[in-house]
C-alpha cells in the first residue's frame, strides 16, 4: 500500500526539484501559486535577469499532506513543536498551502530581491527566512511592512489557548 505522505512528498504535492524557475508552470509548486503572486515573481525575475540575477524556486504551493510532513520532520530535527514553529507552519495556517508564499534562491539572489522586491509587491515576511516572500501589493507605494522575527511571531499563524484550555485559531 502506498503511503499518502510519500505521494504528497513528490512534485504533485509541491516538492520542488533543483533548477525549477518561476516560469515552470508544470510543477504544481509553481502552477498552483496565487496568480497575483506568480505574476509579481515573474515580473521581478525578468527584471533581475536584466541585472544578471536568476531566481530558482525552492518552495511554493504545497499540499496539506506535504506541509504536515515538513512540519513533522522539523519537530523531529529541532526537538520540539515550539522550535519547529519558528520555521514551519501547520497545514491549516501555512501560506504555502494557500499558494500565497514562495521560497526563492539561490542565496546570492536574495540581496537583489531584498533591495528591489517591494517595487513588485514582493516582501520578505520573516527575519529568519530571507528566501520566503509573499505578495503585498501596497509595498510598491508604501514599502514592505516590518518583518516578524520568525513565523512563531506571525499572528496569522498563532493558535490561541482559550481559558478552558482548548485551542482555537
Amino acid at each position: 500500500m502506498t503511503d499518502p505522505d510519500d505521494v504528497a512528498a513528490g512534485a504533485a504535492g509541491g516538492a520542488v526539484p533543483r533548477g525549477v524557475t518561476v516560469f515552470d508552470d508544470w510543477f504544481p509548486a509553481v502552477g498552483n501559486l496565487d496568480p497575483g503572486l506568480l505574476q509579481a515573481v515573474r515580473t521581478a525575475a525578468k527584471a533581475a535577469a536584466d541585472d544578471g540575477v536568476e531566481f530558482v524556486v525552492n518552495g511554493g504551493w504545497r499540499a496539506p499532506e506535504y506541509q504536515a510532513r515538513i512540519l513533522r520532520e522539523a519537530v523531529e530535527r529541532l526537538g520540539s513543536a515550539e522550535e519547529a514553529a519558528r520555521w514551519v507552519a501547520t497545514p491549516d495556517k501555512s501560506a504555502h498551502v494557500q499558494g500565497d508564499a514562495i521560497d526563492l534562491g539561490p542565496p546570492h539572489a536574495m540581496p537583489w530581491l531584498h533591495e528591489h522586491g517591494a517595487r513588485f509587491g514582493l516582501c520578505q515576511i520573516y527575519g529568519n527566512e530571507p528566501w520566503h516572500y509573499e505578495l503585498r501589493p501596497e509595498a510598491a507605494e508604501q514599502g514592505c511592512p516590518p518583518m516578524y522575527p520568525d513565523p512563531s511571531h506571525d499572528p496569522r499563524l498563532r493558535i490561541f489557548r482559550s481559558p478552558g484550555g482548548t485551542d482555537s485559531a
